[in-house]
């Protein structure tokens, strides 16, 4: 499954890069990730962390999502999706990632079911300009870092925080931390990403 994800993710880096006409020295400029990581990526020879891969996503004006699932099929307005069927690790990081809704401009937002292996922290930088991140915590507890602290959130606790802020995510226990979390683009990020 690493595999089929890295070719994914290896075609759709190369695709949306020749579709802005960009070589590999301008993308490296655009995202902050070297011009070698990006060959490696595209290659399908890198498996790189979620950190990089937001970083990829910025540079490129595109939401993670698009990076790492193609959009569902829909029939007469409906899509069925099950997080059992989506869920893998798409990047080096010690998180599991089940993109439920990946973005599509019509509705503005992207769905995701995270799972935090215990042990994993990791700060976010701000992401685009009125980009808000819904949590909502669906089993075990964590820590999730806004307005310059760390909070605990338990199953059932939810936060909505705007993430073109520095933002973050931790699972300090034992067992793992599952979550929802809706990303949501506000309009002037929509035509940027349609």
């Amino acid at each position: 499954m690493a595999k089929a994800l890295n070719q994914y993710l290896g075609k759709k880096l190369k695709l949306i890069r020749q579709d802005n006409g960009w070589s590999l020295d301008r993308a490296s400029s655009e995202t902050g990730v070297s011009k070698a990581m990006l060959g490696q990526i595209e290659r399908g020879e890198s498996s790189p962390t979620i950190a990089t891969l937001w970083k990829i996503a910025g540079g490129f004006h595109v939401s993670l999502s698009q990076l790492i699932e193609p959009h569902p099929v829909e029939d007469e307005g409906v899509v069925f999706r099950w997080a059992d069927n989506l869920r893998h690790q798409p990047a080096s990081d010690d998180m599991l990632v089940a993109p439920i809704f990946p973005y599509d401009d019509r509705y503005g937002f992207e769905m995701f079911e995270l799972t935090l292996l215990p042990g994993y922290e990791r700060l976010s930088e701000a992401h685009e300009t009125g980009v808000v991140e819904h949590v909502i915590v669906t089993g075990g507890k964590m820590d999730v870092f806004v307005n310059g602290e760390w909070l605990e959130l338990q199953e059932g606790g939810a936060v909505r925080f705007a993430a073109d802020r520095p933002h973050g995510y931790r699972n300090l226990n034992s067992g793992s931390a599952t979550f929802h979390n809706l990303i949501y683009y506000s309009s002037k990020n929509k035509t940027e990403f349609g």
